[in-house]
C-alpha cells in the first residue's frame, strides 16, 4: 500500500482513546502481513519478528493507535449533549466543529456556539468542557433512543492531501507513528536481524500510557523504543524545542531515557546517511517511553518522534518523508542492534 493511503486508512478509523476496536482491527489486518501471529488483547494490537534467544536482545518498538476525543456525560430535556474530555483536547477551538457520535448508530452534531453578532461584543474565552454542548438536532425522546451517556464522540474529519508530501487529519498522532512501524517491516521483509523484535500498537497512551504498562510487563524488553510524534515548528514556536517537517526523525535525548540508545540511534542515521534531528528533554518525555523505562525490571527506553504541527486539534499536520524516513531510521537501528 502507498504510505499516504496508509498514514489516512489508518487515521480515518474510529479509535478514542478506550473504545479503539475501530482503529486497533485496522492496524492488526495491516500487520498480519508481516506478523502473521498478531493479536488484538487487552486494547492493544501485538505481534513478534524473529524467535527470542539468551544472549540475543528483544527490542519492543511501540506507536500508539488511540486519539483524543470525549465522552457524553448528559444528555438534555432539550436534547442537546453535554461532553467531557478524553485525552488533553485544545478546548480553544471546540466550538463549531462537526463531530460524530458512537451511539447505537453513528450520528454527526455540532459543538454549540454563540454567533459573533450576538456575543453583545465581548470577546470570547476559552471554554470550560462543562459550558459545551453537541447539537444533533432530535430532540430529546430522538436522540436518548440513539445515544447513551458514556458513548464516544470524535471530530468529524478525514485525511487530506496538502502541498508537496504534507498532509492533515484528526488522529496523525499516533497513526502515523503506526504506518512507520508497518513500512519498516515492510523495508525489513527476508532479512536476518541480530535480535527478536515485538510490536506494539498500544491503547490508552492519551490517558497516562495504560496499554504500554500492561503489554511492557508481559513483553519484557531489553529495549524499548516508542515512535511517537513531537511538536513541529510554526511561527511562535522556538527552533529548539521543536522539530521541523521535512528534516527527518526527532531523536529523542533525556535523563529518563537510555544515552546508550539514543546514540546508537544517532550512529545508525550517520551509518545510512539519513537526516534526523534531536528532541532534547528535561525529564519525562510524557510517550509511552515513561512506561517502558520502569516497567518490571526496566527498558532501555527511547523515543522517535515525527515532527507534527497543531497537535490534538482536527487539522495536524505532518510530512510523509518524516513518515519513511523514521520507518528507515528503525531498519538501521535493528540491523545493528547484536547488543544490549
Amino acid at each position: 500500500m502507498e504510505l499516504f493511503e496508509r498514514i489516512r486508512t489508518l487515521a480515518d478509523a474510529s479509535g478514542v482513546s478506550g473504545n479503539e476496536t475501530g482503529a486497533a482491527l485496522t492496524a492488526l489486518e495491516m500487520l498480519r502481513e508481516f506478523c502473521p501471529d498478531a493479536v488484538y488483547e487487552n486494547g492493544n494490537v501485538i505481534g513478534h519478528l524473529g524467535v527470542r534467544e539468551p544472549g540475543k536482545p528483544h527490542v519492543l518498538i511501540d506507536a500508539h493507535i488511540d486519539q483524543i476525543g470525549m465522552i457524553v456525560t448528559d444528555i438534555e430535556e432539550n436534547g442537546f449533549l453535554r461532553i467531557g474530555n478524553v485525552g488533553g483536547l485544545d478546548r480553544r477551538l471546540m466550538p463549531a466543529q462537526s463531530v460524530l457520535i458512537h451511539g447505537r448508530e453513528l450520528i454527526g452534531g455540532v459543538i454549540c456556539t454563540i454567533p459573533p453578532h450576538l456575543s453583545g461584543g465581548k470577546d470570547a474565552s476559552v471554554p470550560k468542557m462543562e459550558d459545551l454542548a453537541v447539537d444533533t438536532g432530535y430532540d430529546q425522546a430522538q436522540v436518548s433512543a440513539l445515544v447513551s451517556r458514556g458513548d464516544f464522540v470524535q471530530f468529524d474529519t478525514s485525511c487530506m492531501p496538502l502541498l508537496d508530501d504534507r498532509m492533515t487529519g484528526a488522529a496523525l498522532d499516533d497513526r502515523c507513528g503506526v504506518a512507520a512501524i508497518l513500512r519498516m517491516l515492510e523495508l525489513l521483509q527476508g532479512e536476518e536481524l541480530p535480535c527478536s523484535v515485538t510490536i506494539l500498537f498500544s491503547s490508552q497512551e492519551e490517558l497516562g500510557e495504560r496499554g504500554a504498562k500492561i503489554a511492557a510487563y508481559t513483553v519484557d524488553p531489553d529495549i524499548a523504543l516508542a515512535v511517537d510524534v513531537s511538536f513541529g515548528y510554526t511561527a511562535d514556536d522556538k527552533p529548539s524545542e521543536t522539530g521541523e517537517l521535512g528534516k527527518g526523525s526527532m531523536i529523542g535525548i533525556s535523563p529518563t531515557l537510555s544515552r546508550e540508545v539514543s546514540n546508537a540511534l544517532i550512529d545508525a542515521a550517520r551509518a545510512e546517511d539519513l537526516p534526523y534531528q534531536l528532541e532534547v528533554m528535561e525529564g519525562l518525555t510524557s510517550t509511552n517511553a515513561d512506561r517502558f523505562s520502569v516497567a518490571r525490571g526496566g527498558a532501555k527506553a527511547c523515543t522517535v518522534s515525527i515532527p507534527l504541527k497543531y497537535m490534538h486539534t482536527p487539522v495536524e499536520v505532518i510530512d510523509t518523508r518524516d513518515v519513511e524516513l523514521t520507518a528507515k531510521l528503525l531498519c538501521a537501528y535493528l540491523r545493528r542492534c547484536s547488543a544490549c
